[in-house]
């Protein structure tokens, strides 16, 4: 049980790429951009963070052009890794609460 337990959490933080990205961020600042596009976004709480910054992405400069890559059936993938990112949030939410009272939220350049 703890076995398969470990793959579940292993797999989850694995495809939540958001959320590792945000637990720990740098000088408290990460940058929110796709293709050149900055997010409208000023900052991000910790709580929650890989799933807000999946929503800053969402929330950024339009874009001309489409890039079929980052879709499925028409689904952006930072949809998909946001449905990952809030079970992966989850998962790290005591460490993100202490740090939200030490640190406050995460700036956004």
């Amino acid at each position: 049980m703890k076995k398969l337990l470990y793959l579940a959490t292993t797999s989850i933080l694995c495809v939540s790429c958001a959320t590792v990205k945000t637990v720990n961020p740098n000088n408290n600042q990460i940058d929110i951009s796709h293709e050149g596009h900055k997010s409208y976004c000023e900052s991000i709480p910790r709580i929650y963070s890989g799933t807000s910054y999946c929503f800053c992405l969402l929330n950024s400069e339009p874009s001309e052009r489409v890039n079929r890559g980052s879709t499925i059936n028409n689904i952006p993938l930072v949809a998909v890794d946001a449905v990952f990112s809030v079970a992966a949030d989850t998962v790290v939410l005591p460490y993100t609460i202490f740090t939200q009272a030490n640190k406050g939220n995460i700036e956004v350049n």
